[in-house]
């Protein structure tokens, strides 16, 4: 069966991430292209969830013309965190949502990006360096995202697609714990907890084997 399925990246990451190219290469095997938007542009520097939200919906409005029908969204991190607002927001043109450590926590002050003094200094010049793993460099970015960021609440938010969840029990940058409560909530959510880190790079079979089951493709 064609389907659009989307690979969202993480913050500071890009479509060209360890998972993406992973799961994308066994999504080709199976007939299936992995559909990877790149957050980064037009720049890094004024990224913000609204931009990634504009670009996301025009990026599913574009597949949609080619395969009829609602897509997949795979989400990784804040990717994750975009997934699930793009699930409440869009309705019946999402199908699905595969998580992978999901920032839920991502509406709560100081997220987990800085301490609040970080912050306020951020709000005080405007814009501060960020290191992007991508780009394995030092990267401006303007405090429009912090602010941004608190337009959407992810661990509130209200969707009925059937969604899986993959968590690292060792993860640092998104408490497990605030994971197993945003799903413990919500029948449509099934949580898989695996010995491992936020980047989730020992799961990667585990995701794949979870991920083939859910989409039905082998």
């Amino acid at each position: 069966m064609a389907r659009s399925v989307f690979y969202l990246h993480g913050f500071a990451s890009s479509a060209k991430s360890t998972k993406a190219a992973y799961l994308g290469e066994r999504l080709r095997r199976q007939g299936v292209t992995l559909q990877c938007p790149d957050f980064n542009q037009p720049d890094f520097a004024t990224l913000t969830l609204t931009r990634m939200l504009e670009q996301l919906d025009r990026a599913m409005a574009e597949a949609a013309t080619v395969v009829a029908g609602p897509a997949t969204l795979i989400g990784s991190s804040l990717g994750g965190t975009l997934a699930i607002l793009a699930a409440a927001a869009f309705g019946r043109r999402v199908d699905r949502l595969m998580l992978l450590a999901p920032a839920v926590m991502f509406a709560k002050q100081g997220h987990h990006l800085l301490p609040p003094e970080r912050i306020d200094e951020w709000r005080r010049l405007g814009r501060r360096p960020f290191f992007h793993y991508a780009d394995n460099a030092e990267r401006m970015l303007d405090f429009a995202f912090y602010e941004d960021s608190f337009r959407y609440n992810p661990f509130d938010a209200t969707f009925s697609q059937p969604t899986r969840i993959v968590q690292g029990t060792h993860d640092t940058s998104v408490d497990p714990q605030t994971v197993e409560a945003f799903a413990r909530e919500r029948p449509n959510v099934t949580l898989s907890l695996v010995d491992d880190d936020h980047s989730l790079t020992k799961s990667l079979p585990v995701i794949w084997d979870s991920l083939s089951a859910f989409l039905e493709v082998e």
